[in-house]
């Protein structure tokens, strides 16, 4: 046996985190691929999304537990829990919630730093696979489901004490589990694709074997599924447990429901006769139900006399999308610092304050396209970081019938650019068209300050180092502020330009910005420079090129 499958790693609450966000990064990136293969039990398109939205809820959990102080391994555990729980979406993403809550229990009962066992992958697998069983009123196979199963059974079935040969063993197991999808399930095979909760929960266990091992793999993706009919009817295959008998539901309903021990099994055994998709998922009497029924009222109605119910959600299921209300056309812009963000504002745009090492959440950026109260909105995120988010957000705006454009800007520089060049009057696609090249002629440069010992793409840096980076790549190494910045434009200059500007942050010395106008004047003096006190933490420069 290899070292790298002999080692015992310690399961500490830093490992369960950073599982949590591996999973996340990797279902933003396959994301809209899962989106693409969904067809069951309603070809509406946002399984990847839903289950990026549970996990992005899980990992808000979990920061909001590590923000209160040092946690525990049972306190991050619980944490994911609760955030996924209350944060699930969608058939898939409720059902996603579950796995997270069997596999966060099993780990939670250990003390920190205890050894991340074989035996404890193998209880965590099949604890998440039952737990995922147990709330769906009405399993069907080759689903997420048959996945799930497939992982624990390979877990359990590989003998020894090999941590990573137990985990590589679930995972193929799962990868083998998806391709049979199509032939458990007609409406996959007809479709000629796989499931996409079944592709989601892949990700989320491939996600696990990286961490573990420390090496991320480069795996393929799934083929997207062809056009398919308009109307939805005749896809959930013949005889299907839970297919209603009147054609497809018209609503997915989703709440969070709140009552003793026991209410909600009640509860599902009502909700069980109005429609399908049924999934109730939960913990310490706080359940979150999903539900597609054709009387959205009955189903919120026949909780109320057992518990209390908020966060209700009712969705058109597929095609029954209402347009939004409003005609103009709104901006969304993701803005770091006070300054900043007031120049998009009074050029009309709605801004979603971005905190420091912190992107903003999807819920954040919902809300700020919201408040533009436009039936078209054009959403800029502003760094590589919040391009998934925002693709989220916009997928989730959507469906509730904004047109929405996500310009996909990497610094707040291109932001500026594209909103100078936005034009309300003009055809929606010729300004999306606009904007994004504006935003693509605008190379972008910073300065920041080295928090820790690091080789990069310079060379070594040490603590308190001056770094410039060009285009997201850190190319100069210096002690002053100043001088690495002059060097970071001199960099981005060598391929012309007409316009630099030039954003000072918090903690830029107070002559930045005239030292860097003078020396642009020097070294290139047909260049003019526009500068901007922008206020913005940890980045005391940053510029751009047009």
């Amino acid at each position: 046996m290899s070292e790298v499958r002999s080692f015992t790693p310690a399961l500490d609450a830093s490992s369960v985190r950073g599982w949590a966000e591996a999973s996340l990064v990797a279902l933003g990136e396959a994301r809209a691929a899962i989106d693409a293969l969904n067809v069951f039990p309603v070809p509406d398109g946002d399984t990847g999304t839903n289950m990026f939205l549970t996990l992005e809820s899980a990992c808000a959990g979990i920061q909001d537990a590590c923000d209160r102080g040092d946690p525990s391994l049972a306190t991050v555990a619980d944490a994911m829990t609760r955030g996924a729980v209350l944060g699930a979406r969608g058939n898939s993403g409720v059902i996603l919630a579950q796995v997270i809550r069997g596999v966060a229990t099993v780990l939670g009962e250990h003390g920190d730093n205890a050894p991340f066992t074989a035996e404890i992958v193998r209880r965590a697998l099949r604890r998440a696979c039952d737990d995922a069983y147990s709330a769906v009123a009405h399993p069907v196979e080759g689903t997420i489901l048959t996945v799930a199963r497939a992982a624990a059974d390979a877990a359990e079935a590989t003998d020894g004490d090999g941590l990573v040969a137990v985990i590589e063993a679930a995972v193929l197991a799962a990868h083998e589990a998806l391709d049979r999808t199509p032939d458990l399930l007609p409406v996959l095979r007809d479709a000629g694709v796989v499931d996409a909760g079944g592709q989601g929960l892949v990700v989320v266990y491939d996600a696990l074997l990286d961490v573990v091992t420390g090496v991320r793999r480069r795996r393929p993706g799934r083929g997207v599924r062809p056009k398919l009919p308009t109307s939805s009817a005749g896809l959930l295959p013949h005889g299907a447990p839970g297919a209603p008998t009147s054609g497809p539901a018209a609503f997915e309903v989703m709440y969070l429901f709140g009552s003793e021990q026991g209410a909600e099994e009640e509860l599902r055994r009502r909700l069980d006769a109005l429609g399908d998709s049924l999934v109730v998922t939960g913990t310490d009497g706080l359940w979150n139900v999903h539900v597609h029924v054709h009387d959205a009222g009955a189903a919120i109605e026949a909780a109320l006399d057992l518990g209390r119910v908020h966060r209700i959600r009712i969705t058109y299921l597929p095609e029954a999308l209402v347009a939004a209300g409003g005609s103009r056309r709104g901006i969304v812009v993701v803005s770091h610092g006070p300054g900043v963000a007031a120049l998009l504002e009074s050029q009309g745009a709605i801004t979603v304050h971005a905190r420091p090492r912190r992107r903003p959440s999807t819920a954040e950026i919902l809300e700020g396209i919201s408040r533009t109260g436009a039936a078209e909105v054009l959403l800029l995120p502003s760094d590589s970081d919040s391009l998934a988010v925002a693709e989220a957000a916009a997928e989730q705006a959507r469906s509730s019938g904004i047109r929405v454009s996500v310009i996909p800007t990497r610094s707040v520089v291109q932001s500026l650019a594209s909103v100078a060049v936005h034009d309300a009057g003009a055809r929606f696609d010729d300004d999306v068209v606009a904007m994004t090249r504006a935003a693509g002629a605008t190379r972008y440069g910073a300065v920041t300050i080295a928090s820790r010992e690091a080789l990069t793409s310079a060379g070594p840096c040490a603590v308190g180092d001056v770094l410039g980076l060009a285009d997201g790549d850190i190319v100069e190494i210096g002690d002053s502020i100043e001088a690495v910045g002059i060097a970071v434009l001199d960099r981005l200059l060598t391929s012309g330009g007409e316009l630099v500007t030039v954003v000072t942050g918090d903690d830029a010395p107070s002559a930045l910005a005239a030292e860097l106008e003078a020396a642009m004047a020097l070294a290139h003096p047909g260049v003019d420079v526009a500068c901007i006190d922008g206020g913005q933490p940890l980045w005391p420069l940053i510029v751009g090129v047009e």
